[in-house]
């Protein structure tokens, strides 16, 4: 299969038709008070994405933006700095290759056998740092990032089930669509009984993205050779780039994207801190609920009369039994 057929379309290539266009403003209208916290998050490529996870429903897309908002508020990825998580990341078992993929997008590297630390707290923090850094990294015209799993050494204690439901939960609801590819390399016979207990809790898009490759397979390569250039793919995915991973080297490039994305330590923070933090977060978000339940209730009344709650003609709406996971 070509790249394109494992969800790398980019969202900001994409035609927006002019009902597209109308949906997109009616949720940055609905969240309208929210906007200025974090203007990223409310760009129409980013609002797209929430759309295109809710299957154009525009209420569930507002809300799931705005309960993002919350989550950023309180958490703030985008405030942890290579000194918060520079011990995580000394293994090896996360971080962002030089290359990215024929697409354009960037690569992540995941080596969950290399697991080396015990506080999930750190692991999900330096996820998301990582998470945060390819996003950051995301070339013109490119919106998503691709994953490549390298399962050598892992077994079923490499990665508690704990960390692996909360990445899994932040991902799908706050990272909407972020993903293009994972790619699964070599998953040993015993992940078969892991992804049992996973896949309950993966959406069906993000269980689609998953691809898995075996090196024992006569076309594995010729696999990896669709998506990425061999002569940058490291060797542990079957390309031929010998080079190991350098703790000092990924150090540098951290450090170096925080100096080129953050001309200081105040850009990093929401515009609102302290009291008109709190301040924000108690009006705002009471406002755009307000009119997250006036649409409800307005659509109760009209059967679905009102566009905030339709879907695009042609596209399914989400089964009410995979909503919220």
């Amino acid at each position: 299969m070509s790249p394109n057929e494992y969800g790398s379309a980019s969202l900001h290539k994409e035609l927006i038709t002019a009902e597209k266009r109308v949906k997109i403003e009616e949720v940055r209208k609905l969240v309208q008070p929210l906007t200025s916290a974090e203007p990223s998050l409310f760009s129409d490529v980013s609002i797209s994405r929430f759309l295109t996870s809710k299957n154009w429903n525009t209420k569930k897309a507002s809300k799931m933006l705005s309960d993002t908002l919350r989550w950023r508020l309180k958490y703030r990825p985008n405030e942890i700095s290579w000194e918060d998580i520079a011990d995580e990341a000394k293994g090896g078992k996360i971080y962002r290759a030089m290359y990215t993929d024929k697409l354009g997008r960037p690569v992540m590297i995941l080596k969950p056998g290399l697991q080396d630390t015990s506080s999930a707290k750190g692991q999900v923090r330096y996820w998301i740092y990582c998470i945060e850094n390819c996003i950051l990294n995301f070339k013109d015209g490119k919106d998503q990032m691709v994953w490549l799993i390298d399962f050598q050494g892992w077994n079923m204690g490499s990665v508690s089930m704990n960390v692996t439901m909360e990445t899994a939960h932040i991902l799908q609801h706050h990272y909407p669509e972020i993903l293009g590819l994972a790619i699964l390399y070599n998953p040993p016979k015993v992940f078969e009984q892991f992804l049992k207990i996973v896949r309950p809790f993966l959406e069906p898009k993000t269980y689609q993205k998953m691809m898995f490759i075996y090196s024992s397979e006569k076309n594995s390569l010729k696999k990896m050779e669709e998506f990425f250039n061999l002569d940058e793919l490291e060797s542990t995915f079957g390309g031929y780039n010998a080079a190991k991973f350098d703790y000092n080297e990924l150090q540098e490039r951290m450090k170096n994207d925080e100096m080129k994305f953050y001309s200081s330590k105040d850009t990093r923070n929401f515009l609102y801190t302290g009291e008109k933090r709190e301040e924000f977060v108690t009006h705002s978000f009471k406002k755009v609920e307000s009119h997250l339940e006036l649409i409800t209730v307005l659509s109760k009344e009209d059967h679905g009369a009102v566009s905030t709650v339709s879907s695009l003609p042609g596209e399914k709406m989400a089964t009410p039994q995979m909503e919220g996971i």
